[in-house]
């Protein structure tokens, strides 16, 4: 539906030139001489490649409604991902390409938000960090070194991290959906 640029807002999907691009930031400025315009820092849904973008204010631009829904991961599924929606246990395909690296931190039963447009999935959410269980890791030998030092570690899902030297074997630890960096032990 077409609105004007004064109603953007974080988190708003627009429609330009047959892309849905999502807002990060937006900032209405008004300078002392010259008309108002919108400035913004946008994703593109698919892609997610990120730009900047400026509107003159009151321009007509194409709004989308997207639907977010929190859907809990099932199982892998010849090349997709099976999704479920716990209130009407309806389950969704999700193809591997949205998926995208965010699989080496997805285990069944985490809850994600899927973004649909039109009933087809655009992105998929995972939580901003997980418990994992450490499945290999060499023991850490403490040497001479000015700063703490780390180690490579295999998780349960098959991902490699850099944890600390006192991380064994069979421990919990938290880890960063967003960039893979550990947040410290779980018990």
């Amino acid at each position: 539906m077409a609105q004007t640029t004064n109603e953007i807002k974080n988190g708003s999907v627009l429609n330009l030139e047959g892309k849905l691009w999502t807002v990060i930031k937006f900032q209405h400025v008004k300078p002392g001489k010259g008309p108002a315009f919108v400035r913004t820092t946008m994703k593109d849904v698919l892609s997610g490649k990120i730009v900047d973008k400026t509107f003159n204010a009151g321009m007509k631009v194409e709004f989308e409604t997207v639907d977010n829904r929190t859907m809990q991961y099932s199982y892998r599924d010849d090349g997709s991902f099976v999704f479920m929606d716990m209130t009407n246990f309806e389950q969704v395909n999700i193809p591997e390409a949205l998926i995208g690296d965010q699989e080496h931190f997805l285990l069944e039963g985490t809850d994600c938000i899927i973004s649909f447009h039109d009933g087809n999935p655009l992105s998929v959410e995972l939580p901003a960090s997980v418990t994992l269980v450490v499945s290999h890791t060499e023991p850490g030998l403490q040497g001479n070194r000015s700063n703490a030092g780390t180690k490579p570690a295999t998780v349960e899902t098959g991902a490699e991290i850099q944890v600390p030297l006192f991380i064994n074997e069979g421990e919990h630890i938290k880890v960063d959906t967003r960039d893979g960096s550990y947040l410290g032990r779980e018990n």
